[in-house]
């Protein structure tokens, strides 16, 4: 059946060949207007007077509707509690990266069940919030039996699936990194590679227990000879390798990105100089928050023509958020990002982060993914910070 949703106050379609282009590639902004869904997908998008008829029709009422939001970075299946690390910090204690310790115990020790419910109630969360496509990192096992098992479990939950083996080094290999790089790049990548798409790495020399860029660069070799894509987690607690490591393998994208050198920004900017695909840089904004640290300048990305998306990185130490509205509210008022420029990093930045041009726009042939807001435009994501103006989800062209 084909389903006509009508009377859209304003529709964001992030097609800047489609309705009054604005913002960073373009929101694509069509006012009055409806759609047609059918078979799961886009199949028409315009003005409300000029829609085809449809089996079905559906008021919005007069409501905004968007692209759903691609959170391109997340640690959703894990166990245990860092609240108290938490508290800790808004009393002045600086983030170290040290407290993932805990939740590699945690994880370890939990069952599949446990780790499996923790995963699906926050991908509720998520979806409740318009996300409707996420990415699911490991990293809370660190050994092979738990690495295997939570991505398998995660690939429950979504098929963008990162191994992050090389997260930081556990206890037990304090005194024998090689050994655990060997671990992460030999047993572990052939238990996990099955259940993942991408690798990923923590590359952080300020951490004493993440990874300078020569292991790095070795896991993210084998991970790439095993088939999986590329990520990296760089640059977040001081300046270091990360980026340009990320650059120079072709990583779908570098996350964090809180302290950029102007080579990192340019070797960032020179990355998209080509006819392929380069490398995204993945704000968190939420980190930053959580962690009462610095900003990332999503300006002099963006001055540099960077392409930018903004992920939650719901994680239990970090930053334990599962909203991409808050994210997008963050980086208007904190990075000084347009309404514009941030919805689009949260929807069309985040599938490229990705690499899927079928989420994250509502061209025709694009998954039928939408949020409608209990708002006549999308800057009240930013404006009502803090409020549910999620009135609606629809994934796969069905209302969930």
């Amino acid at each position: 059946m084909s389903v006509l949703l009508t009377n859209i106050g304003e529709l964001v379609t992030n097609d800047p060949e489609h309705g009054a282009g604005s913002g960073s590639g373009g929101l694509g902004v069509v006012p009055d207007a409806a759609i047609v869904v059918e078979a799961g997908r886009i199949a028409w998008t315009g003005p409300a007077s000029s829609a085809p008829a449809a089996d079905t029709a559906v008021d919005l009422g007069g409501r905004c509707a968007l692209p759903g939001f691609v959170d391109s970075h997340s640690h959703t299946v894990f166990a245990g509690d860092r609240a108290a690390e938490f508290a800790a910090r808004m009393t002045g204690e600086p983030y170290t990266g040290g407290g993932i310790a805990n939740t590699v115990t945690a994880t370890r020790a939990a069952s599949d069940e446990a780790l499996r419910a923790r995963g699906q109630a926050l991908v509720r969360e998520m979806l409740a919030q318009g996300t409707t496509t996420v990415e699911i990192k490991s990293g809370y096992g660190q050994d092979v039996a738990t690495e295997a098992r939570t991505l398998r479990i995660a690939r429950e939950l979504t098929p963008e699936t990162t191994f992050l083996g090389a997260h930081t080094v556990p206890a037990e290999y304090a005194g024998d990194r090689a050994g655990y790089v060997d671990l992460v790049t030999g047993p572990m990548l052939a238990a996990c590679a099955p259940h993942a798409r991408w690798i990923d790495v923590f590359c952080e020399p300020a951490a004493p227990t993440a990874f300078d860029e020569d292991e790095a660069r070795t896991v993210l070799a084998a991970g790439a000879r095993a088939g999986l894509g590329v990520r990296v987690h760089g640059n977040q607690l001081s300046a270091g390798p990360g980026v340009r490591l990320a650059v120079e393998v072709g990583a779908a994208s570098v996350d964090h990105c809180t302290h950029l050198s102007d080579a990192d920004v340019d070797a960032l900017a020179g990355s998209w100089a080509g006819a392929g695909l380069g490398t995204v840089a993945t704000l968190l904004p939420a980190v930053e928050f959580s962690t009462r640290s610095p900003y990332p300048d999503a300006r002099r990305l963006l001055a540099a023509g960077v392409p930018v998306a903004l992920a939650t990185d719901c994680n239990p130490g970090s930053g334990y958020s599962s909203s991409m509205p808050f994210v997008v509210a963050l980086a208007v008022r904190e990075m000084r990002m347009s309404p514009a420029e941030a919805l689009w990093s949260a929807t069309a930045g985040g599938a490229a982060a990705l690499r899927r041009d079928d989420v994250g726009h509502l061209r025709v042939g694009a998954r039928a993914d939408l949020t409608v807001l209990d708002a006549p435009s999308h800057t009240y994501l930013a404006y009502r910070p803090g409020v549910p103006l999620v009135a609606q989800v629809w994934k796969d062209g069905a209302r969930v």
